[in-house]
């Protein structure tokens, strides 16, 4: 039906969503209701409820939204539940994209690890994030709309939220969609919004060293998670391409920066990949390279992603740890959730991505050929 349509000339009406519009954006779309309205419409959509949930609108107002509104552009597809507590949640989009972020249960708290890019420009050897390349940048409200998402569908409420803490870093380099992240960062934390406190939020990046600059100076509090994974120029180049522009001496610079105007310890993440980067040569340069630095050095083991890079076995990243330790570095192996649910960005939304593209190049053929069979039959 939907192909018949679009063969038809006929589309159906882009909506807009009415998440992340502030009070007054809301009122000038509702310039006939009540003053209040607005501050009710806007609470509605941060608790997660769409325009037909907002059951103290009239009738008239809600069916009047909905001919051009909806509540959150994002919706749940599907959630895949791990053995260890994590769930991978698929969203889908207006346009038909797809997105996903894992939701991650801790005894400290609820973390929710969002997009902020379809695909990515970065092509790190290791990610599948940027293996199709970046097909576009998420609104601000798409961000959002992730966290609004699945704190509902965990339970949670505006004033109880079932999502404490967010990362960015799922798929995307949020620092190449810097003004929809600030546009976030400001709705998600916002008295009216969610509440979500800066010091509560980490923002991970492939190391644009003039936008962490900038990011330092918009007087931001957020954690800010630097992707290294070489401590080397030539070896990182290799895994991540971004470094032949912003090199390490410009990364750790820019890092050294962020500290001294925000005074908040940034951490390097460090994907340990076995042969590559776990020689000793790396642990001495990892210590020179944060020296007289209050920085953190976070160990993730490789997620398998279809790469030939291989992944290190739990002692030999345990033991990489204790050698940077014995120097004086601060270093952690951190803990991966959900790999039975291709928890690593991009590697869910690609392969449902294929499967989608699949069944409808099936039901397309099905469909030619119930036509053909018709013609036969008529004639």
């Amino acid at each position: 039906m939907k192909g018949d349509a679009t063969a038809a000339g006929v589309r159906e009406k882009a909506k807009s969503p009415l998440l992340g519009l502030g009070e007054r954006e809301i009122a000038a779309l509702v310039p006939s209701a009540p003053s209040y309205t607005a501050r009710q419409i806007r609470a509605f959509c941060f608790a997660g409820r769409d325009i037909d949930g907002m059951t103290s609108l009239s009738k008239t107002l809600r069916a009047s939204l909905k001919e051009d509104y909806v509540a959150n552009p994002v919706s749940v597809m599907r959630v895949y539940v791990s053995r260890d507590g994590s769930k991978k949640y698929l969203f889908s989009l207006l346009d038909g994209n797809l997105i996903e972020g894992v939701f991650m249960p801790h005894d400290y708290g609820n973390t929710l690890c969002v997009s902020t890019q379809i695909g990515c420009r970065m092509h790190c050897a290791f990610c599948a994030s940027g293996a199709d390349g970046l097909v576009r940048d998420l609104h601000f409200s798409e961000i959002l709309g992730q966290v609004v998402a699945v704190n509902a569908a965990e339970g949670g409420s505006v004033k109880e939220r079932a999502v404490t803490n967010i990362v960015l870093m799922g798929s995307g380099e949020p620092l190449d969609n810097y003004d929809n992240v600030m546009r976030f960062l400001d709705e998600v934390t916002a008295a009216d919004g969610l509440n979500v406190s800066e010091r509560n939020i980490s923002l991970s990046t492939s190391g644009l060293a003039d936008k962490m600059k900038r990011f330092a100076d918009s007087g931001r509090k957020v954690t800010l998670s630097v992707s290294l994974h070489s401590p080397f120029d030539e070896e990182r180049s290799k895994l991540m391409p971004v470094n032949r522009r912003y090199n390490i001496a410009a990364v750790t610079d820019a890092a050294r920066y962020y500290f001294k105007h925000t005074g908040r310890r940034v951490i390097f993440e460090y994907t340990l990949i076995a042969g590559v980067n776990d020689s000793d040569d790396c642990a001495e340069k990892l210590k020179e390279l944060t020296k007289g630095f209050p920085a953190h050095i976070n160990l993730i083991r490789l997620n398998p992603s279809g790469t030939s890079l291989k992944r290190p076995t739990a002692d030999a990243a345990k033991e990489f740890m204790l050698k940077l330790n014995a120097m004086g570095v601060s270093a952690t192996v951190r803990h991966s959730f959900g790999e039975d649910i291709e928890g690593a960005c991009g590697q869910l939304r690609r392969r449902v991505s294929a499967e989608l593209a699949a069944e409808d190049k099936e039901s397309a053929r099905v469909h030619t050929e119930d036509r053909k069979g018709s013609k036969f039959t008529t004639a």
